[in-house]
């Protein structure tokens, strides 16, 4: 295999490198030696021995025993499920054993990268308390469905201004919007706003200063006033 993207995924897994490069090669041809595996990578064979270590105890490969010893790869459906599963358990006592977080209403925030907005969004929506109000493109929105509708079967406010976007219980405001507009604010404590393009450059601002806060409250309160007209 010579999919980047397959091989960083691995690597998301917890792998190194040439751990992942290893266990492709084990996919791709079931058992080998670390011999074999060492003049199929051009890897050293005392890193190949190294990486197989750390594969098998990782959960990504089997060891046989034998003269040479053999080495056969874990399924990668059941590695990957196996992997989550420890992730999940390690996940729940980390969050158990937290200490208290203090949230801080003061300063600004830069969040860079399309996936780190897309954190903060989740972050803003899982702790909201009261009410949301979310301007952005439909298609965005649809992402965060599953969490808006739990907003919702809890009693929580949603207000929406978007292009073309309906869910039950909210109310929404159907309008034409700047691409990649976005703007959330959630408890009038928080606002993220700035834009989303999916690309690397991508930067919202996050702030729970009550001066901003009350700037784009007011901004989408004009917003949906002109809508109601």
């Amino acid at each position: 295999m010579s999919d980047i993207m397959f091989t960083e995924y691995l690597k998301s897994f917890g792998l190194t490198g040439q751990e992942a490069t290893i266990y492709e090669i084990l996919l791709t041809n079931g058992t080998m030696t670390g011999y074999e595996i060492a003049k199929s990578s051009g890897i050293s064979r005392s890193n190949v021995y190294s990486s197989l270590a750390g594969l098998v105890d990782k959960g990504a490969a089997y060891l046989i025993n034998g003269e040479p010893a053999r080495y056969t790869p874990v399924a990668l459906e059941q590695f990957c499920d196996n992997s989550l599963q420890e992730l999940s358990r390690q996940a729940q006592y980390l969050k158990s054993h937290a200490p208290q977080r203090i949230i801080t209403t003061d300063g600004y925030i830069t969040i860079q990268g399309s996936r780190h907005i897309r954190d903060m969004i989740r972050e803003m929506l899982t702790r909201c308390d009261k009410r949301l109000y979310m301007l952005a493109d439909a298609s965005l929105i649809e992402e965060f469905r599953p969490q808006l509708q739990s907003l919702l079967a809890n009693g929580k406010k949603v207000v929406i201004i978007t292009t073309d976007f309906t869910l039950e219980g909210a109310k929404i405001y159907q309008t034409s919007l700047e691409p990649h507009q976005l703007r959330l604010i959630t408890d009038s404590t928080y606002v993220l706003t700035g834009e989303l393009r999916d690309i690397e450059s991508d930067s919202c601002l996050y702030s729970g200063q009550a001066n901003l806060v009350s700037v784009m409250k007011e901004a989408l309160k004009n917003k949906i006033e002109l809508l109601e007209r």
